[in-house]
């Protein structure tokens, strides 16, 4: 069966200006794309004819870093990412524990505080956490997900007491008098309870499957990251696939420092090629945390600090082993750097790296900055030279603008997700969201490097705005670039798997600071609607 789209513009993002009038597809796959009167003549007699109406068609985005298995389990946690107050907490926290009646033997997940916009910025410690339960443990994580908060049932079942000495790579939060845990948890940290909880995580992952995916295919996703996979996450996501219920693309990193080598060799069929809808597509590795909580590492210190720059996740040998692995297996690495200090890890590993192996293969291996919100003029030309791709967070100017104001100062701040100086170098950037950090909504992205307006409407860093269609290649053809699938996504090109999506309007046509009022009104995978906007 044919599919024949007219009437409307069509953007193909292989050349900017490019609009065309008609694409025929055929078999899931862009048959014919061009003028209408030229690709009519391609068009069958039983094909479907589809009337644009006056709206657009153009590439699906691509997701360029999410972590869809903790999004499946988030998805299912309480709520607290509009929590202003330690009381709406506690009560949004308590009415979870009724509607899911647990019990002593069960434990409370919470997710999406950000003490940013909490009474004083002060974390909701053990002594807000105890009120809802001192019996149930309680566990809630940042929106950042570099940090969390205990309750004293939860650091009793973790074994973390005053005696218990902070990992390397993060911190116990303490009460200073007696040096108690106060049952924040930063970083590395936040491992010693992780493990003990686990076991008793009960989630539905079939109805997580369900809202997760629906989220991202109502923003015009179909190629998606577990940005941080495990052993348990693939697992988890082979069954879904295997069940049929697995719709979106998904291309797994995991963890260096948890088994990816063993993936790779356990389940060759995945190994950078699709199995299903699953893809292993190489390593990833953390050095630092987030600069919305101070976590990140820096060169220069914090705003108002006492000289605290925060700290690396692993040593300068250990990064190096890591880089040197990637480049040894000729695996793509993607590597987690907010602080500029952090990105300087990254880069002085990684050359060393290449310069040490005899790899044929070591300059086509394509790794990635992860966020890259601190990232330096400097740093950007090295990464440049070493063939470092920047996937930029850009939708921090918007969530935690004001934050990083405070935090670092306005000189820092007007350069974080620094989106005009790597399109300025003609690199392969990329946006994304960070999922369940932040919504998967491309467009809202699309609308943050065009425009940087904060929370609270300021401009941050005009220098650094990006071009409409800059903006739009970084979720599209920059995407499949990341992910060695240009010669299959990313445009609208004969020969290419018609991955599309349906907006309300031209991005390239509408007015600037409207851009994140475009909707989504369909989603197509390989020819087929996977998802209309109920109201259309």
């Amino acid at each position: 069966m044919q599919q024949f789209y007219y009437g409307g513009d069509i953007l193909t993002m292989e050349k900017e200006g490019e609009i065309l009038e008609a694409v025929l597809v055929e078999n899931g796959r862009i048959k014919k794309a061009g003028d209408f009167e030229k690709v009519k003549a391609f068009v069958k007699e039983d094909a479907q004819w589809i009337n644009l109406k006056g709206k657009t068609l153009m590439p699906a985005f691509i997701d360029a870093h999410s972590h869809i298995s903790t999004a499946i389990q988030m998805s299912q946690a309480a709520d607290l990412s509009q929590c202003e107050s330690f009381e709406e907490i506690i009560s949004v926290l308590k009415e979870y524990q009724r509607e899911n009646k647990i019990e002593k033997t069960g434990i409370i997940i919470g997710f999406g505080y950000d003490h940013n916009f909490l009474p004083q910025g002060k974390q909701p410690d053990k002594r807000y956490l105890n009120q809802v339960s001192k019996e149930i443990p309680i566990y809630i994580s940042h929106t950042s997900g570099h940090m969390g908060c205990a309750n004293d049932a939860a650091l009793a079942l973790a074994g973390i007491t005053k005696d218990t000495k902070d990992p390397e790579g993060g911190k116990i939060g303490r009460f200073d008098k007696d040096n108690e845990p106060d049952g924040y948890l930063e970083e590395a940290a936040m491992m010693l309870l992780q493990k003990a909880i686990g076991p008793r995580i009960k989630f539905d992952l079939k109805a997580g499957l369900k809202k997760t995916q629906e989220l991202y295919l109502q923003n015009g996703i179909i190629t998606v990251q577990d940005g941080a996979a495990s052993p348990e996450s693939l697992a988890m996501l082979r069954q879904m696939d295997e069940s049929k219920e697995l719709i979106l693309d998904v291309v797994l990193y995991p963890l260096l420092q948890n088994k990816a080598q063993e993936l790779f060799l356990e389940f060759p069929e995945y190994a950078e090629q699709y199995c299903g809808n699953l893809k292993l597509g190489g390593y990833k590795a953390v050095l630092d945390g987030s600069p919305q909580g101070r976590s990140a590492w820096l060169t220069k210190p914090y705003e108002n600090s006492e000289g605290y720059c925060a700290y690396p996740w692993f040593s300068d040998k250990e990064t190096e082993k890591f880089m040197k692995t990637a480049v040894e297996d000729s695996r793509q690495i993607l590597v987690h750097c907010n602080g500029d200090a952090a990105g300087d890890q990254f880069i002085h590993a990684y050359r060393k790296a290449l310069e040490n192996s005899k790899n044929p293969k070591k300059d086509k291996l394509r790794p990635v900055m992860i966020h890259c919100q601190t990232a330096r003029e400097d740093q950007l030309e090295e990464m440049k030279e070493l063939g470092i791709l920047p996937s930029i967070f850009v939708g921090h100017v918007y969530y935690w603008g004001e934050v990083h104001r405070k935090n670092l100062g306005e000189e820092r701040a007007a350069r974080i997700s620094p989106c005009h100086s790597a399109f300025l170098r003609n690199m392969k950037v990329t946006f994304h969201q960070d999922t369940p950090v932040t919504k998967p909504n491309m467009l809202h992205s699309v609308w943050c490097g065009v425009n940087r307006i904060t929370r609270t409407g300021n401009q941050l860093g005009k220098e650094q705005c990006c071009t409409v269609y800059e903006a739009l290649q970084a979720v599209t053809i920059n995407g499949a670039y990341a992910y060695f699938e240009e010669k299959e996504k990313g445009s609208v090109k004969e020969g290419k798997r018609a991955d599309l999506v349906i907006l309300d309007r031209n991005p390239m046509k509408t007015e600037k600071k409207m851009l994140k009022e475009i909707q989504v009104l369909e989603t197509i995978k390989e020819g087929k609607s996977i998802w209309k906007k109920e109201d259309r």
